[in-house]
């Protein structure tokens, strides 16, 4: 095998490869930095931001359901849809 090099080349994201260089070691693999230089982009440009107020409730949530679980035993805890189903009709990013 060739390894992921070739992949990353077709398949790899134009902000990674316009931005990777100086994302690097920047915090979780460079995903910090490039989060948060987007979060600019899209302000700058007057763009919504590809991420919103229910994928930050998405993204908090498995901790608290993890301490909820390890209380009742390991218990599966039922993961909320903050959408209320509305995540089916939600548009994906710009770019």
């Amino acid at each position: 095998m060739t390894g992921i090099a070739p992949y990353k080349e077709k398949y790899g994201h134009k902000l990674w490869k316009e931005e990777g260089e100086a994302a690097k070691g920047r915090g979780h693999g460079g995903m910090d930095f490039i989060m948060f230089y987007r979060l600019v982009q899209c302000m700058r440009d007057g763009l919504a931001p590809d991420m919103d107020v229910y994928d930050a409730a998405s993204w908090s949530a498995p901790a608290a359901l993890s301490e909820k679980s390890v209380a009742q035993g390991s218990a599966p805890v039922k993961f909320p849809d903050f959408t209320r189903g509305k995540w089916q009709q939600r548009n994906g990013a710009s770019i």
